[in-house]
């Protein structure tokens, strides 16, 4: 479908009141730069929010997705913040402590590079000195990000619902985020098509 017509489509939309703001999910920074260039041309509406995959997992939104979306003004609205888990500390080099992490052939796609656990153990050593859960520290360093709205949580219980919110004022050192940074490789872009 070219562009136009799917920009137009969502256009008349809010037109006609049936939404209010559009938001666009994964995809290149260049395609949603058309996106945004065709409804600014045309006189159309605008995304305001951009659903990308973003976590201390995989960060290569940073490259130009991110910035793009600062530049403009585009809110993040980030994708699994912690990382199907792994950030929480339910998975472990030694094996997984939970069903879904035991049998998400989906999750280990994203994340089953042995290196990761490197950046997960300094999120556990960050929470561990702070006296917060692993969540926390990881939607805090989330939450710290330039033009992240809010991140996408994914509960399936209360409690990780409690201790995600949590992660609200808490603010990292500038040290903590380096270490949390630090092991981190890049990575081939996943997920846009």
């Amino acid at each position: 479908v070219p562009i136009e017509e799917t920009m137009e489509a969502l256009h008349d939309a809010v037109k006609a009141g049936k939404v209010r703001y559009i938001g666009a999910s994964s995809m290149f920074a260049w395609q949603f730069a058309k996106a945004q260039y065709t409804a600014d041309l045309n006189g159309w509406t605008r995304f305001v929010s951009m659903q990308n995959h973003y976590n201390l997992l995989y960060r290569e939104e940073e490259r130009e997705m991110n910035p793009f979306c600062v530049d403009q003004g585009v809110g993040l609205i980030p994708w699994s913040p912690l990382a199907r888990g792994f950030l929480t500390g339910s998975r472990t080099r030694e094996g997984s402590a939970t069903l879904r992490s035991q049998s998400d052939s989906f999750s280990d796609a994203l994340y089953g590079d042995e290196w990761l656990f490197d950046v997960v153990d300094q999120v556990r050593k960050v929470a561990e000195a702070r006296g917060l859960s692993m969540a926390q520290v990881a939607l805090a360093w989330m939450l710290g990000q330039p033009a992240v709205a809010a991140p996408i949580i994914g509960t399936t219980k209360l409690a990780h619902l409690e201790d995600a919110v949590g992660a609200v004022g808490v603010e990292l050192s500038a040290d903590e985020v380096k270490a949390l940074e630090s092991a981190y490789r890049p990575r081939p872009v996943l997920g846009h098509n």
